[in-house]
């Protein structure tokens, strides 16, 4: 089984404090992940670093600012099945099928979003909408959080992963 930690909307503008929290996060709910999906609106991207040596994939978010060098969007291939990344634009109702009209060509198993900070694992027409929400700025009444693809032959599944304060240890705040 192929495991991929997935995370988004994080808005990281004070590096200094978030490092341990991103720090934390890898060390005990990332753990066990071979690559990290990081789906826009990271702010400084340059904090991706605590989750190497492992293969990270990100696109940039539209609240990303011009040094942040990553594509809009990305398709890439793990264990036979493709998977989109984008990070997603307009309102949240609609946004998991809109961002899939993106890739209507690419024939995806899976598409990684995020912009809405909302948390979402559903079908539609057959593909797997994930989006795993904010780990630091939830909304809509959602815990903060972040998601799991396990990827096998049975094809690919998706989780989100609450993080109350007390699950990691740490409190933003």
């Amino acid at each position: 089984m192929f495991r991929i930690g997935v995370i988004s909307d994080t808005h990281i503008r004070h590096a200094i404090s978030y490092a341990r929290f991103l720090e934390v996060l890898d060390r005990k709910v990332f753990r066990k992940v071979e690559m990290i999906l990081h789906a826009g609106d990271m702010v400084d991207q340059e904090l991706l670093y605590v989750f190497e040596p492992r293969i990270i994939h990100a696109v940039r978010g539209n609240m990303d600012p011009p040094n942040v060098t990553f594509p809009a969007r990305k398709v890439l291939e793990v264990e036979s099945y493709r998977i989109g990344l984008i990070h997603g634009w307009g309102p949240p109702e609609g946004l998991g099928p809109r961002m899939a009209a993106e890739f209507a060509t690419d024939k995806l198993d899976c598409l990684v979003y995020g912009h809405s900070h909302l948390p979402d694992c559903s079908r539609h027409e057959g593909l797997l909408l994930f989006n795993p929400g904010s780990a630091t700025s939830p909304r809509g009444g959602y815990p903060a959080s972040v998601g799991l693809l396990e990827v096998d032959d049975a094809g690919i599944r998706g989780r989100i992963l609450s993080l109350e304060e007390d699950s990691l240890g740490f409190n933003l705040g």
